[in-house]
């Protein structure tokens, strides 16, 4: 075999490799019947599945309310979630904008939006982060919020990866509407949005209860909370209902979220 010829085999080998994990990806974002589907993690795999797969470094999901404004749902790293907090308070970037149009933004490079969107453009360079692409989140023709990916490199991210995070953001979208908060509820695109936003400001409580009790930072406490959730077999839902509803203890949680069920 020649070199050409196995670099060639090699190249289809990652190739093979990388469609394998796009499938996985989609099939995580979209079993909403499997028992253990959690709305709370569908954002937050969204992003983590993109920084994997994509040409992107940071991410961040914006979803709007009821009342028109939005709420973060999903960004990762730390830094990512301080960018999309200053998109919500400035009421100015990517995601703002990608929502209000409901179409994709590619910006190759952010220092030159200086005038554009100042905060941001200021903030996100001097985190390393010099361009971004953004896609709606999508039903049909109703747009439910943004997904921002940061990317440290300037320039246009490859279109492939563009469309490809098109069709994730959509998969979550339509995970969304199909699962059910209420068996008994109606369908509606609203209804399920504003059912996974309650959730999420009730996982923020939960968390802020027991980076309290445990005087740890916030991101030991989500750990502790998803460890704790599987440790016991239960959804994080479950889990945050039972600590906002005072059922749970946050001690319980501190104290066995490493010891599983016998």
């Amino acid at each position: 075999m020649t070199g050409h010829a196995r670099a060639r085999d090699g190249k289809q080998a990652i190739e093979m490799t990388r469609e394998q994990r796009l499938a996985r990806a989609f099939v995580r974002l979209a079993d909403t019947l499997a028992p253990g589907f959690d709305p709370l993690r569908l954002f937050d795999e969204l992003v983590s599945q993109c920084i994997a797969l994509l040409d992107a470094d940071a991410g961040g999901v914006l979803v709007a309310d009821a009342r028109g404004g939005m709420r973060i749902m999903a960004a990762s790293p730390e830094d990512a979630a301080g960018l999309e907090l200053l998109q919500l308070l400035t009421g100015e970037g990517p995601c703002v904008d990608c929502y209000r149009v409901g179409a994709p933004l590619t910006v190759a490079d952010l220092d030159a939006e200086r005038d554009r969107w100042p905060d941001l453009a200021g903030a996100a360079p001097a985190l390393g982060y010099r361009s971004t692409c953004t896609v709606p989140l999508r039903l049909h023709s109703s747009t439910i919020g943004a997904l921002n990916l940061f990317r440290r490199e300037a320039g246009p991210i490859p279109p492939a990866d563009a469309g490809l995070a098109q069709a994730l953001a959509d998969s979550a979208a339509l995970s969304l509407l199909h699962w059910s908060a209420d068996p008994a509820g109606d369908g509606e695109v609203l209804i399920k949005t504003q059912a996974a936003i309650a959730y999420r400001n009730a996982l923020e409580i939960a968390k802020g209860m027991i980076a309290h009790h445990a005087h740890v930072p916030v991101a030991a406490a989500t750990d502790l909370l998803r460890r704790y959730a599987a440790a016991r077999g239960a959804s994080l839902v479950a889990i945050v209902r039972a600590l906002v509803d005072r059922t749970l203890a946050p001690s319980d949680v501190v104290a066995r979220a490493e010891t599983p069920e016998t």
